[in-house]
């Protein structure tokens, strides 16, 4: 019998005393990631019993706000690749892509 392989990825958050985070650090060793610093977060994970997504946002109190426009655009163009993957949906995913393009044009993210 053959001995499973386990890949751990450890999320650090150190907070201030308002219990605000002020740092964001990752390992995925298997990914060659060790301790990474960052400044946002977005974590879903399904709860298949209670069929419903259970979430972890999280962004430092330095997190610029035009870098969390491009943060979020960049999650949602993400979550359509992932979802074409996924579900080989590719009348959605191009649906998705849309109001990506879209979001970005609200937020100014296009090249000029």
């Amino acid at each position: 019998m053959s001995k499973n392989h386990v890949s751990d990825i450890n999320i650090r958050v150190e907070l201030d005393e308002n219990k605000v985070p002020e740092r964001l650090m990752w390992t995925a060793k298997d990914g060659g990631v060790d301790k990474a610093a960052s400044k946002a977060m977005l974590l879903s994970i399904w709860d298949h019993k209670v069929q419903e997504t259970l979430r972890i946002d999280l962004w430092t109190k330095d997190m610029p706000v035009d870098e969390m426009k491009k943060f979020f655009h960049q999650t949602l163009v993400a979550m359509a690749d992932t979802f074409e993957r996924a579900t080989e949906d590719e009348k959605m995913a191009a649906t998705m892509r849309d109001f990506c393009e879209y979001f970005a044009e609200k937020m100014d993210l296009l090249d000029k």
